[in-house]
C-alpha cells in the first residue's frame, strides 16, 4: 500500500458525516475487505488510514477529545448496565426479605424447628472478603457515578451521571496510597454491612411471624465481612506494623460508631450507649497519636502510640463480651418489637465480627515463615527441597514438643526485623490491646511443603497466639496445586497440627487463581482446584476431622484471566463452588464455609452503593441456602425458578467422563506452561506492554534497570500477574483464558460438544472462553505484533513515496533489528494462531470482538506510532549517563515516555544556564547558552500529549473488557 494513498478504497474526508462514524466505518469496511484478501490485516489498515489522516491534519487533538468523550461515554454506560444485570439489580428492592421469608418458609414444621433454624443462620456459611492489590483502575470519582447509576432502575436518570463520568479521564487516580485503597475498601464493607444488617433484620422478621415467642433468642450470622487491605505484607515492605495496628483501630472505632448510631434511645439501652460511646472516645484518643502512613516514626511517636494503646486498653474494649451481653439485657429490657428488633440487628453485626467493621485477614509469604524459623532450628537446605522434606518435618516436629510461650511488648515489636516474627508479634497486640474477640486469618502465601504450616504453628505458640490464628495455605501455583494434599497430609500427621485443628475447630485453605491462571491456564486451574476441594473432603475424613468446619476461600479478584466469571454474580458464586464438592462435604457430614475477594475498584463496584450491595447479598444467600434446602418444596420451587442459583448440576456427565476431564484440562495445562515459557511470550508482555497501563495501586513498582529504563521481561514470573492479565486485554488477546484449548478439544471433539451442551459445569467454564474471545481479536494481536516487526516498516519505506517518512521508517526499522524481537513473536504468534484455529473449529460460535474496541485498538496504534515517528527526529547528543541516542529511541519504542522525556529535559533543557549574568571574579568562559525551545514545543510536547492519549485509551478498553488484570 502506498504511504501516500487513501488506502481504504474511499475517501475518508469529513464530508461523510462525523468522526466517530467515519472511523467506526473504517473498521468494518476494513473487516469486510480483509475477508477477501487474507494478506491484508484491517486492524493495521484503519491504524494506517488514522495515521495518514492525523498526518494531514483531517484529525486534529480536539477532534480526538471529543471521540474520547463519545468513547468513554459509551464504554461507561454498557458497563453499568452490566453490573447492574451481573448483582441482579431488578426494580424489587426486596431481594433480601423475599429470600429470608422463603429460608423460614422452608424449615419443616416441626418439633425442634426452631432449633434447627437457629442453627441454620446461627452460623457463618459465607465471607465476602476486600482485598486490594494494584487494581484500582479507575478513578474514585468515576468508580462512584458507576455504581450510581448502575444503580439508578430509570435508565434515562442514568444518563446524566455517565455524562459526568465521561466527561473524566479514565486513568486512574494518581499516587493511590494505602490510605486510599483501605478508605475505599471501608466503603464498600460499610456498604457490605448495611446490606447484611438488612439480610439479618429480615430473618428476624420472617422468624417473628412463625415463632413470636422466641425470635429473640436468635443471633443470625449467616455472613461476614473481612479485608485484608493494611494486612497483607506479601511481597511488599512497606506496611509498618503501626500502620497495621491504625487500620485495625479504625474498623474497630467504624463498629462503635454503629452502635452508637443505630443504637435506640430508649432506657433499656443506656448502659449498652455508655459503654459504647465511652469505647468510642477511647479509640479516638488512640487514633489520634497513631503514626500516619509514610512516616518512619521515631521511638518517641511509637512509645506514646504504644501507651495510648495500653492506657485506654480497658475503656476502648478489647472484647466484644460486655457489648454483647449488654445488647442482650436491652432486648429483654425493651418493650417494643421495633426496638427489639433494631438491637438483636446490632448483636447479630457484633456476634459476627467482633470489636471490628470487617474481620482481619494478615498474609504473608512461606519463605519468610522458614527464615523467622531458621533462627532457632538447625537443618541444612531448604524446606521446599524434596530430598530433605522428612528431616525438616522430624525437626520441627520436635520444636512443637516443647515451646514456650514468650512475652510480647511495642518495645519487642519495634526491635524485631524478620517480617514473620514482626507480623505474629502485631497480631498478638491486636489481639490483647485491640480486638481479641475472634481468632484472625493469617494466610501464607506459596505454602509447597508441610513444615511451612507446622513452621507457622510453632511461630503462633511461640508468640501465644495458637488458639487465636487460623493458620491458612495458599495454593495457587501449578506446584501447589499438584501438591497440596500431600502438604496437607505432611502437616496432618503430626499430632501437634490436628490437636491445633481440634481446638481451633476448622481448616481453612486458600485457593488462588492468579498463578495458576497465568502459568497453567485459567479453566485448567480451576479444574486443579475443584479436584483439589474434592481430595479435601476424602482428606478430612481419613482422618477423623468431619466434625470440624471446613473454611475455602477463593482469592480470583474481578478478570476472567484470574477467575471471576463474567456473566453474573450467581455463575460466579456456583463456578467457583460447584455442587458437586459441596455435595461430597454434605454427604461427609462436613460443614463447610465459603469464603471469595472483591478485589480493588472492580470488586467494590458490587457494593458501591446500598442497592447493588443489597442485591449481591441476595444473590450470595441464594447460592449459600439453595443446595441445603433444595429438597424442600417451597425452597425448591424457588431453585427451579432460578437454576443458576442451585441444584441444577445433579448428574452432570462431566464427572461421569473423569477421563475426558483429566485429558482435557492436562492438555491445556501442557500447552499453557510450554507458552509461558516461550521467549517471544515474554518480548509479548514485556516490550511495551507494562508500559500501556498506569500503576493503580500502593505496591511498589518493578524494577529498573542500570540504565534508568524498564527491565526487559525475559520470563513471565519477572512480572506479577496482575499486570500480565492487564498486559494481555491491552494486547487484544486474553491467552490465558484461551491457550491450549483447542488442541483440549480436536482431541475429542464430539464429547466437547457433548459437554458443551449438557454439562451445566463445563458450558459454564466454557463461557469464560466465550467472554475471552469476545474482547480479543488475533488481528489486532498481529496489529501490535507487526508494530515491533523491521520487516513491516522497511516494507513500507518501500512503498512510501515521501522522502521524509521514508527515513522515518527506516530508523524505526533499524532500531527494531537492535531489539531482534521479531523472529521470537512470529513464532509465538503461529503458536497462539494454530489453536485458535482448532478452538474456532469445533466451537464456531465463539464472539467476536466489538467495532468499538477494535477502533480503540488502531486508533492507539496510531498514537504509538507517531510517537515512534517524531522519537526518530531528536537530535543527537553525547552519551549521558551511559545512554546513547540509538539506546534512547530504543526506550521510545518500548514506550518508556516518561523516563525518556525526564533524561530529554536534562539533555536539552528550555531554560537558560542559570549562572549567566552573574560575576565569579574571572573572565568568562564558554557556555552553551541555547535552549530547547523547538524540540519541547515540536518535539518533547506532543509525544507527551500524545502518550496521555495511548493511556487514555487503556483506560477504556479496561471498562469494555470489564476488569483491570
Amino acid at each position: 500500500m502506498d504511504e501516500t494513498s487513501g488506502g481504504m478504497g474511499r475517501d475518508t474526508g469529513g464530508a461523510e458525516g462525523d468522526l466517530e462514524t467515519r472511523l467506526l466505518g473504517l473498521v468494518e469496511e476494513s473487516r469486510g475487505q480483509s475477508s477477501e484478501d487474507p494478506f491484508r490485516n484491517p486492524v493495521l489498515a484503519v491504524t494506517l488510514a488514522i495515521t495518514k489522516q492525523l498526518d494531514r491534519r483531517e484529525i486534529v487533538a480536539a477532534d480526538l477529545d471529543g471521540l474520547f468523550a463519545s468513547l468513554r461515554a459509551q464504554a461507561l454506560a454498557a458497563r453499568a448496565a452490566r453490573l447492574r444485570d451481573y448483582v441482579g439489580l431488578g426494580p424489587d428492592e426486596g431481594a433480601e426479605a423475599a429470600v429470608a421469608t422463603r429460608l423460614v418458609a422452608a424449615i419443616p414444621k416441626a418439633a425442634g424447628d426452631f432449633e434447627t433454624f437457629r442453627d441454620l443462620v446461627g452460623r457463618t456459611g459465607f465471607a465476602v472478603v476486600f482485598t486490594a492489590h494494584p487494581t484500582f483502575g479507575m478513578p474514585r470519582a468515576v468508580a462512584g457515578m458507576l455504581a450510581a447509576a448502575a444503580s439508578e432502575p430509570d435508565e434515562a436518570a442514568r444518563g446524566p451521571i455517565l455524562s459526568r463520568a465521561a466527561a473524566l479521564s479514565t486513568r486512574p487516580d494518581a499516587k493511590i496510597s494505602l490510605d486510599d485503597e483501605f478508605d475505599q475498601a471501608c466503603v464498600a464493607a460499610n456498604h457490605a454491612r448495611e446490606a447484611l444488617d438488612a439480610f439479618n433484620g429480615a430473618l428476624l422478621d420472617a422468624a417473628r411471624e412463625r415463632w413470636p415467642d422466641r425470635w429473640t433468642e436468635l443471633v443470625p450470622r449467616p455472613f461476614a465481612i473481612a479485608s485484608w487491605v493494611g494486612c497483607d505484607t506479601d511481597g511488599r515492605t512497606d506496611i509498618g506494623w503501626w500502620d497495621t495496628l491504625r487500620y485495625r483501630l479504625e474498623s474497630k472505632r467504624m463498629q462503635f460508631d454503629r452502635v452508637v448510631r443505630h443504637l435506640p434511645d430508649i432506657p433499656a439501652t443506656q448502659v449498652v450507649r455508655q459503654l459504647a460511646e465511652g469505647a468510642l472516645a477511647a479509640v479516638n484518643r488512640q487514633l489520634a497519636v497513631a503514626p500516619r502512613l509514610g512516616d518512619q516514626p521515631s521511638l518517641e511517636a511509637v512509645h506514646r502510640f504504644a501507651l495510648a494503646l495500653i492506657i485506654e486498653r480497658e475503656r476502648a474494649q478489647t472484647d466484644a463480651g460486655a457489648l454483647l451481653g449488654g445488647l442482650a439485657g436491652a432486648i429483654t429490657a425493651a418493650t417494643d418489637d421495633a426496638d427489639r428488633h433494631a438491637i438483636a440487628v446490632l448483636r447479630s453485626g457484633i456476634a459476627t465480627h467482633g470489636l471490628s467493621n470487617a474481620l482481619p485477614h494478615f498474609r504473608l509469604n512461606a519463605s519468610q515463615i522458614h527464615n523467622a524459623v531458621r533462627r532457632v532450628i538447625d537443618v541444612v537446605g531448604e524446606p521446599t527441597d524434596a530430598a530433605r522434606r522428612r528431616s525438616h518435618l522430624a525437626t520441627i516436629h520436635t520444636l512443637l514438643n516443647d515451646v514456650t510461650p514468650v512475652a510480647v511488648d511495642f518495645g519487642s515489636l519495634a526491635a524485631e526485623r524478620a517480617s514473620a516474627a514482626r507480623l505474629m508479634m502485631t497480631i498478638a497486640q491486636i489481639l490483647k490491646h485491640v480486638d481479641g474477640t475472634h481468632p484472625v486469618r493469617f494466610l501464607i502465601a506459596e505454602t509447597e511443603t508441610g513444615y511451612t504450616l507446622l513452621a507457622a504453628l510453632w511461630l503462633a505458640r511461640h508468640y501465644g497466639i495458637a488458639d487465636k490464628l487460623e493458620i491458612t495455605p495458599l495454593f495457587e501455583t501449578a506446584s501447589a496445586l499438584e501438591q497440596g494434599i500431600r502438604v496437607l497430609d505432611d502437616a496432618l500427621r503430626n499430632p501437634h497440627w490436628r490437636q491445633y485443628l481440634k481446638r481451633i475447630g476448622r481448616l481453612t485453605v486458600q485457593f488462588g487463581y492468579s498463578d495458576s491462571g497465568r502459568y497453567v491456564g485459567q479453566l485448567a486451574a480451576t479444574f486443579w482446584i475443584e479436584r483439589l476441594r474434592i481430595r479435601l473432603t476424602e482428606l478430612l475424613l481419613q482422618n477423623g476431622l468431619s466434625d470440624i468446619e471446613l473454611a475455602i476461600f477463593d482469592t480470583h479478584g474481578e478478570s476472567i484471566g484470574r477467575g471471576a466469571h463474567p456473566t453474573s454474580l450467581r455463575d460466579r458464586l456456583a463456578y467457583l463452588a460447584p455442587e458437586d464438592a459441596r455435595t461430597r462435604n454434605r454427604k461427609a457430614g462436613i460443614r463447610v464455609r465459603l469464603e471469595s475477594s472483591f478485589q480493588g475498584t472492580d470488586g467494590y463496584l458490587l457494593f458501591g452503593t446500598p442497592a447493588l450491595a443489597g442485591a449481591a447479598m441476595a444473590r450470595i444467600a441464594e447460592h449459600v441456602f439453595a443446595l441445603d434446602l433444595a429438597e424442600e418444596d417451597s425452597f425448591a420451587d424457588y431453585a427451579l425458578s432460578n437454576p443458576e442459583a442451585g441444584a441444577d448440576e445433579t448428574d452432570d456427565p462431566i464427572y461421569a467422563e473423569a477421563d475426558f476431564a483429566l485429558e482435557f484440562f492436562t492438555i491445556v495445562r501442557e500447552d499453557m506452561e510450554q507458552l509461558v515459557d516461550d521467549p517471544g511470550y515474554a518480548a509479548l508482555l514485556g516490550t511495551f506492554g507494562p508500559s500501556l497501563i498506569d500503576r493503580t495501586g500502593s505496591r511498589p513498582v518493578a524494577r529498573q534497570t542500570d540504565s534508568g529504563g524498564p527491565a526487559m521481561i525475559t520470563h513471565p514470573r519477572q512480572m506479577r500477574a496482575i499486570p500480565n492479565n492487564a498486559i494481555l486485554h491491552q494486547l487484544g488477546y486474553l491467552a490465558n483464558s484461551l491457550h491450549g484449548l483447542g488442541r483440549a478439544a480436536e482431541r475429542a471433539p464430539d464429547l466437547f460438544r457433548d459437554m458443551r451442551r449438557d454439562s451445566v459445569r463445563f458450558s459454564r467454564a466454557f463461557r469464560l472462553v466465550q467472554h475471552a474471545a469476545s474482547v480479543g481479536d488475533l488481528d489486532v494481536l498481529r496489529a501490535y505484533i507487526d508494530s515491533l516487526d523491521p520487516a513491516m516498516w522497511l516494507e513500507r519505506a518501500r512503498r512510501t513515496q515521501r522522502d521524509a517518512r521514508r527515513d522515518e521508517l527506516v530508523v524505526i526499522a533499524s532500531a527494531l533489528d537492535r531489539l531482534n524481537l521479531a523472529p521470537g513473536l512470529r513464532r509465538l504468534f503461529g503458536r497462539l494462531t494454530t489453536d485458535w484455529l482448532s478452538l474456532a473449529h469445533v466451537a464456531p460460535d465463539l464472539g467476536k470482538m466489538s467495532v468499538r474496541l477494535t477502533l480503540l485498538h488502531a486508533i492507539r496504534l496510531a498514537l504509538i506510532h507517531r510517537i515512534w515517528f517524531l522519537a526518530v527526529h531528536i537530535p543527537g547528543f553525547r552519551p549521558q549517563s551511559g545512554v546513547t541516542r540509538d539506546a534512547l529511541i530504543e526506550r521510545f519504542l518500548r514506550l518508556d515516555i516518561d523516563g525518556c522525556l525526564a533524561l530529554l529535559n536534562e539533555i536539552f533543557p528550555v531554560t537558560p544556564d542559570p549562572t549567566l549574568g552573574l560575576n565569579f571574579g574571572e573572565p568568562a568562559g564558554p557556555r552553551d547558552v541555547g535552549t530547547y525551545e523547538a524540540e519541547h514545543s515540536n518535539l518533547f510536547a506532543p509525544i507527551r500529549t500524545m502518550f496521555t492519549q495511548v493511556r487514555e485509551i487503556s483506560g477504556m478498553i479496561q471498562h469494555e473488557v470489564g476488569a483491570f488484570g
